[in-house]
């Protein structure tokens, strides 16, 4: 078996009969095996998916595991000598998945190649491929200030044009090799930054590359998680910024993730008194029209919640809890 294609389920069923329509009509010239991992979705989602594709593997979760937890459950299962980590929510449109092992196995020092996220319409879209540039997203300054933080954080520089810091887990290509030396996924994490994480380990074994010609459309399908009321202050999803928190402390150490919960609950308060004083200053009521406040005051309640657990590292899963995911609560 050349390579085990490992796609999550959560009440996806459409989107990944369609990926799977996809990955057998442009896929060539390799062995694969599709293995899906439902994080308990408790829907048709079996039935509908092996009614187009009686193939698959499936494998069912007792419960909503998150992304680092079942990509390991579709691991331990797999039979490929490569792996290759794929969001239900994807397309291909050309031999990706081939070109990608070739490539492989011309570079025996790159240990990952990450797929460059396109639109429907075949156009770029933007991911983070250095830590800075992502270190750079989570302070909240002025824009006069930016300035400051691209000299704080400046961005690396490679000799192989192609290399990067950090892969897109939309879609990652590995060898079982380089999995055994770096170890599993982080199951610490539910959802968001497991991939930066797992990237600093898989990086000690080898490249993190990028190559233009291996490209793979990412639909980015509503997430209950995914962001809203997105704002220059009000820029993070509840549990993306629990989980990047959670990065930082295992990447950068105590002191940086202590300064970024300062930098939170200062900016919140901050946030929140300038509002007031604006509404005094224009004769209306104090507290009124303080909404997207109210949204970055929550979110930082929320960070808090995980505030010792994180600066002690323990062990365990950080998701949040249902009534702390404040954009849903606020769409």
């Amino acid at each position: 078996m050349d390579v085990s294609i490992i796609i999550i389920n959560y009440k996806s069923s459409e989107l990944i009969i369609n990926c799977i329509s996809s990955i057998k009509e442009f896929t060539k010239n390799l062995e694969y095996e599709i293995i899906i991992v439902d994080n308990h979705s408790e829907d048709h989602s079996e039935s509908n998916i092996k009614s187009k594709h009686p193939d698959i593997v499936w494998i069912p979760v007792s419960y909503n595991a998150g992304f680092s937890r079942a990509n390991n459950v579709g691991m331990a299962a797999a039979k490929g000598k490569y792996f290759l980590l794929l969001n239900p929510d994807t397309l291909l449109f050309e031999n990706t998945i081939h070109k990608s092992v070739e490539r492989l196995k011309q570079h025996p020092d790159v240990a990952v190649i990450g797929g460059l996220q396109v639109t429907a319409n075949l156009e770029a879209m933007h991911y983070f491929r250095n830590r800075n540039e992502f270190l750079k997203f989570l302070i909240v300054l002025p824009n006069s200030l930016n300035q400051w933080l691209d000299k704080i954080f400046p961005n690396p520089v490679f000799e192989d044009e192609n290399q990067a810091e950090l892969t897109c887990g939309a879609f990652m290509l590995l060898s079982r090799e380089t999995v055994a030396l770096a170890g599993k996924m982080d199951e610490d994490f539910f959802m968001y930054a497991e991939d930066f994480e797992w990237a600093g380990r898989l990086r000690k074994v080898g490249k993190l590359c990028y190559y233009p010609d291996i490209r793979f459309v990412h639909l980015e399908k509503d997430s209950p998680f995914r962001r809203t009321n997105i704002s220059p202050i009000n820029r993070f999803g509840t549990q993306m910024q629990v989980s990047n928190l959670l990065w930082i402390r295992k990447e950068y150490g105590l002191a940086f993730y202590l300064f970024l919960i300062f930098h939170y609950v200062s900016l919140a308060t901050f946030f929140y008194v300038w509002k007031i004083f604006v509404n005094i200053s224009k004769l209306r009521n104090p507290f009124g029209e303080l909404r997207s406040q109210k949204i970055v005051a929550l979110k930082t309640l929320v960070y808090l919640k995980f505030f010792w657990k994180t600066v002690f590292k323990i062990k365990g899963f950080y998701k949040i809890a249902t009534e702390d995911n404040i954009d849903v609560r606020f769409k």
